[in-house]
């Protein structure tokens, strides 16, 4: 098993053993669990075209299911309850959970695929552009829009947003856009041209379109830092991808209004 695959895996296990303290688990969660073995199984075991479809067809139905909380037996700890970081920001609330790492489990295990062999020379070169032009593009962006302002702040909650962003959001956000679907529709559509472009721009897309909740000026934005992040992954690797996620949102809850202004 590559290292990046190894890393990938203990970071999130990691995540899900600290959000399993914070929170239990019931019955239900059997067939979720049977479900993804299911899919997996089927995506990595048995050679036919129309079974392998099926089982990433059942994936993405779960994954969408596990990402928006819809799924039953999953009963996740609130750590940050409401809280105002600075006087102009909306009140922020931040949750432990346990059913969305699960995706970047089965991502992880299943495809091994999504990470991409790069040294590391050529990661930290990758990271060290796209990080300051990702935070230059977005949050210039989004104080253009009147969604942030400059408020430089670590509240004492701060570490443990940290943990949260990194092990349970980042990696499983980058290893199922970035892995999964921008590196599956690079190897689906290899005899388009410039497929590899197309697959980045999907994928930055679907990143925004995930964000719509919070209005169209976050599905822009998260588009931007889509990009930003698919560019990254392209030529840096899956730890570039998760570099360039994990500085921007960093950059935003450390130095910015987080996560915007009250409305």
């Amino acid at each position: 098993m590559p290292a990046q695959r190894w890393s990938t895996l203990t970071l999130l296990s990691l995540g899900y053993c600290i959000a399993l303290v914070y929170g239990q688990l019931s019955i239900p969660v059997v067939v979720t669990f049977g479900l993804l073995i299911m899919a997996g199984i089927c995506v990595s075991q048995f050679p036919h075209w129309a079974v392998r479809a099926f089982g990433h067809v059942l994936f993405v139905a779960l994954a969408a299911g596990l990402a928006s909380h819809w799924l039953p037996g999953f009963f996740s700890s609130r750590v940050i309850a409401a809280v105002r970081f600075t006087p102009e920001a909306a009140p922020f609330s931040m949750y432990l959970n346990l059913d969305k790492p699960l995706i970047g489990f089965w991502i992880a295990l299943t495809c091994p695929w999504v990470f991409c062999a790069v040294t590391l020379r050529r990661m930290l070169i990758v990271s060290s552009v796209a990080v300051p032009v990702t935070l230059g593009a977005c949050l210039t962006s989004a104080i253009v829009m009147h969604q942030i302002g400059w408020s430089p702040n670590w509240p004492e909650q701060g570490g443990i947003w940290a943990l949260n962003n990194l092990l349970l959001v980042t990696v499983t956000e980058e290893l199922l856009f970035r892995g999964y679907i921008q590196g599956g529709l690079s190897r689906l559509l290899q005899r388009v041209p410039c497929h590899q472009t197309l697959a980045m721009l999907i994928a930055a897309l679907l990143f925004g379109l995930a964000h719509m909740g919070s209005g169209w000026q976050w599905v822009v934005l998260a588009g931007l830092a889509g990009l930003g992040c698919g560019v990254a992954y392209r030529y840096g690797g899956f730890p570039a991808a998760v570099i360039t996620h994990f500085g921007l949102d960093l950059a935003h809850f450390s130095l910015f209004t987080y996560p915007m202004f009250d409305r």
